[in-house]
C-alpha cells in the first residue's frame, strides 16, 4: 500500500510550469521545488545549469534538506555520480529517481555505488524522449555521407567550382544497418525506410522486428555489415559494447559506408575509424559523441576532411524538457498506482 502522501523533490533545473505539471497528477503528491536553490539554465533543457552557480553553505544545507524529505527525486542530485552516491547515502525512505537521459546507466556506474544499496530504489531513464532528434540526426548524417556536403562545403569555402560534375548516390534503395533497435534504433529504422532505405541491426535479445529485413545480437554485426550502405550506432556505453566497432569491425564493412554515431563514444575504437576512413571503408562519418568528452583539441577528428563532428548535442530540442516532464508524470501514475516502472536502468550492464 502506497503512503498517504508522495514527496517529489525536484533536483536540476526545471520550468515553473512543468513542476505544475507534475504537482497535477494526484492530490496525494507533494512537490518540493525551490528554483533558487538550482543553477539557471544557459539553454532549453540545460539540466545541469550555469556551471558559475554556486550555493551559500545555507543554500547547500537546504538543498540536501529538501531531497532528503524525498521518496522521489526528479533528477540526480547536482546532476552527478557523486550527488547519486551521497543521497543514497543520506535518504533512507528514497524510493525511485528519473534521470534527464537517456544514457544515465553511465552516472549510476560512475557513482560507485554497491548492488546492495542500488537494489534500494529504482533509477529511470529517459530513453525514448530523445528518439526523434537522434533519428533525425541520424538521417542527416546518412544524408550529408550520400550526397557528399563535406566536399560540397570545401568547395564553396575555396570557390572551386568543377569542370567535372561528380555524381551523388541515391539514398533509396541502399540498406542501412542500426547497432541497438530500442527505441532509438527503431525510429532511425522508421526514418530510414521512408527515405526508401531497406534496415537491418542488432538486438541483444534476437527477436524479428516488423520492417527490419534481419535481425541478429552484436555477435552477428560483422555478417550484417556485408550489404550495409551505412551504419548507424545506437548503442549505450557498457561493458560489454566497449569498442565494439573494432579494427575487424570496421573491415567487414564494404568500402564507402558511411558511418553515423549518435549513440555513445566509447562504442568506437577512434584510432580504427580513422583507419577506415583514411582506407576508404568508412566514405564519411557523423560523431556526435567520442570517447572523451570535450573532444581533445589535439584529436585528429576535428580536421578531418570526411568526419563531421557534433558536440553531444543530437538529442538536444527545445521541447525536450517539456516532453521528459511529460514523461515523468506518466511514470508518477505508475508509480503512485503500483505498476511497473518502465526504462529502469539495468545494474549488473548499466544502460
Amino acid at each position: 500500500m502506497r503512503p498517504v502522501e508522495t514527496i517529489v523533490a525536484i533536483a536540476v533545473p526545471l520550468e515553473a510550469e512543468q513542476v505544475e505539471r507534475i504537482r497535477a497528477v494526484d492530490p496525494s503528491v507533494t512537490v518540493l521545488y525551490e528554483p533558487e536553490l538550482l543553477p539557471p539554465e544557459r539553454f532549453p533543457a540545460d539540466h545541469s545549469g550555469d556551471p558559475d552557480f554556486h550555493r551559500t553553505p545555507e543554500q547547500e544545507e537546504r538543498y540536501w534538506d529538501m531531497l532528503n524529505q524525498a521518496q522521489v527525486l526528479y533528477g540526480f542530485p547536482d546532476e552527478s555520480p557523486a550527488g547519486l552516491a551521497r543521497i543514497a547515502a543520506s535518504n533512507p525512505r528514497l524510493a525511485w529517481i528519473h534521470a534527464m537521459a537517456a544514457g544515465a546507466g553511465g552516472t549510476v556506474r560512475a557513482s560507485g555505488l554497491d548492488a546492495g544499496t542500488l537494489a534500494k530504489f529504482k533509477v529511470s531513464t529517459s530513453a525514448g524522449v530523445h528518439a526523434l532528434p537522434l533519428a533525425e540526426f541520424a538521417a542527416l548524417g546518412i544524408l550529408n555521407g550520400f550526397k557528399r556536403s563535406a566536399e560540397l562545403a570545401q568547395d564553396q569555402t575555396a570557390r572551386i567550382w568543377p569542370d567535372l560534375r561528380t555524381p551523388t548516390r541515391l539514398v533509396h534503395g541502399s540498406h542501412l544497418v542500426v547497432t541497438g533497435l530500442g527505441e532509438i534504433g527503431l525510429e532511425t529504422a522508421r526514418i530510414a525506410r521512408a527515405l526508401g532505405m531497406t534496415v537491418s541491426g542488432t538486438k541483444r535479445a534476437v527477436e524479428p522486428i516488423d520492417g527490419i529485413e534481419e535481425v541478429a545480437d552484436n555477435g552477428g554485426l560483422a555478417g550484417l555489415l556485408a550489404t550495409a550502405d551505412a551504419v548507424v550506432n545506437t548503442l549505450p556505453g557498457t561493458r560489454y559494447t566497449e569498442k565494439l566497432f573494432s579494427r575487424e569491425v570496421f573491415a567487414a564493412m564494404k568500402p564507402g559506408t558511411v558511418f553515423v554515431n549518435v549513440g555513445r563514444g566509447t562504442v568506437v575504437d577512434e584510432d580504427a575509424l580513422l583507419e577506415a576512413l583514411g582506407n576508404g571503408q568508412v566514405s564519411y562519418a557523423c560523431l556526435d559523441v567520442f570517447a572523451v568528452e570535450p573532444l581533445p583539441q589535439d584529436s585528429p577528428l576535428w580536421s578531418h576532411p570526411k568526419v563531421m563532428v557534433s558536440p553531444h548535442t543530437s538529442a538536444l530540442s527545445e521541447a525536450e524538457n517539456r516532453l521528459i516532464a511529460e514523461r515523468f508524470c506518466s511514470n508518477l501514475r505508475t508509480f503512485l498506482d503500483g505498476g511497473e516502472l518502465p526504462h529502469v536502468v539495468d545494474t549488473v550492464h548499466f544502460y
